[in-house]
């Protein structure tokens, strides 16, 4: 089995101790499927402080990572390798989306370096291949951003989910959000399971299923519908959805064209 190689150039190792060692990370390094491997920044830093930052040239507020610990770090762990990618997680990344992480999924090496301060001074852009963003907001490092990225990538390795379906039900997976989930009991609190799940006619309930999860694309995320990729039966099932809505939405139209309803 392939094994993804994830080093992770970090000023706090011990913010992964938890995220790294339950759930689906813990499985995809007890299966084999990657090796991850934290390194704390400061082994590389060049002063007996282990002074990973310092100020900003021209002056301002925070603090700059410097480039001599990093460049390396970078040189030492990317030895001989080839296929080597080295990702620095940033606000000024661009935003991690499923098919990026499918992309990511593919390499055989990353290297992860987690931004912090007022960011990296800029010549260590020159060894690093891409910027990645959770989102437009700031965290107080790429730690967080770091720890995402690696549960989102390894769901995709080899070995790591025994029910590959369950993968490729999940939302984005094929371009839309997923659709809704019930399980026992059948009724709570008044609410009752839909009837087409529980009539055991597979066709019925691949259709109910579809058409939700168009249904939640169109309300929560309609920006993902253009490419989606969409079959014919997948836009006449969005019409029918399209409709459903906005008979909703305006209850006492008749969109036939025939006035307000009475």
């Amino acid at each position: 089995m392939r094994k993804t190689r994830i080093d992770i150039l970090t000023l706090f190792p011990d913010y992964f101790q938890g995220p790294f060692t339950v759930s689906m990370v813990k499985r995809a390094q007890e299966k084999g499927a990657v090796d991850l491997k934290l390194h704390d920044l400061r082994k590389w830093a060049t002063d007996k402080h282990h002074k990973a930052d310092d100020v900003p040239f021209g002056g301002g507020a925070g603090m700059v990572m410097k480039p001599e610990p990093l460049f390396k770090a970078l040189k030492a762990l990317k030895g001989r390798r080839r296929g080597v990618r080295t990702i620095l997680l940033s606000p000024q990344g661009k935003k991690l989306d499923h098919r990026k992480v499918l992309e990511l999924a593919e390499s055989p090496a990353l290297i992860l370096i987690c931004g912090h301060y007022e960011g990296l001074d800029e010549r260590v852009m020159s060894q690093v291949d891409e910027e990645i963003s959770l989102g437009d907001f700031v965290l107080t490092g790429g730690e967080p951003a770091a720890a995402a990225l690696v549960d989102s990538l390894v769901r995709f390795l080899p070995g790591v989910v025994g029910d590959r379906q369950s993968v490729e039900k999940d939302s984005f997976f094929n371009g839309l959000l997923d659709y809704p989930h019930y399980t026992r009991p059948r009724v709570f609190k008044g609410m009752e399971v839909p009837e087409v799940l529980l009539s055991g006619n597979h066709a019925h309930i691949e259709r109910w299923r579809k058409k939700q999860s168009l249904k939640n694309t169109l309300t929560k995320r309609p920006d993902l519908l253009e490419g989606a990729g969409l079959s014919d039966e997948d836009k006449r099932l969005l019409e029918e959805t399209r409709d459903e809505v906005k008979d909703r939405e305006n209850p006492g139209i008749n969109r036939a064209g025939r006035g307000r309803k009475k």
